[in-house]
């Protein structure tokens, strides 16, 4: 599984209008529930509060992977989020945020094997300044395929 066969436009938002990061979380997790990646909202929120308290998720670059595994998930996506101002969040940088890329994994471990290639995949590109740039400016969800 790679990333773009996991980029799924239910649940990517490149107007998104969040003004925290509570709000950015919960609005992509509910994105997720209503394409059917997860179960709860609150559980799986949650979950992602717990792993956001023994780390930092934004990796500077104005991009957070907030991730975390959850029994909510029903089936391993990523729930992409971009802001036009960033918002506040913890980063390696010490920069605000504006790009999102919420995982959602589940607790079994077919489900973390496929999480860890997903989150390698994507961290790749995110290593690359021109590709955060090209995601960044991103108007459609092609243009963000693209990059990866």
């Amino acid at each position: 599984m790679d990333i773009k066969s996991v980029l799924d436009e239910r649940v990517i938002d490149l107007r998104m209008k969040a003004k925290d990061k509570k709000e950015a979380i919960t609005y992509l997790a509910g994105k997720l529930k209503d394409a059917g990646y997860i179960a709860d909202v609150e559980e799986y929120v949650a979950d992602i509060y717990l792993r956001e308290s023994q780390g930092h998720t934004g990796i500077g670059n104005y991009v957070a992977i907030p991730h975390g595994k959850s029994d909510s998930v029903t089936q391993v996506g990523i729930a992409i989020g971009k802001v036009e101002d960033e918002i506040a969040w913890e980063t390696l940088d010490g920069k605000g945020v504006k790009l999102i890329f919420l995982f959602a994994v589940g607790n079994d471990n077919e489900n973390a094997r496929t999480h860890l290639k997903l989150l390698a995949e994507v961290a790749r590109t995110l290593g690359n300044d021109d590709a955060v740039q090209a995601l960044l400016a991103a108007e459609t969800v092609e243009d963000l395929k693209a990059v990866f």
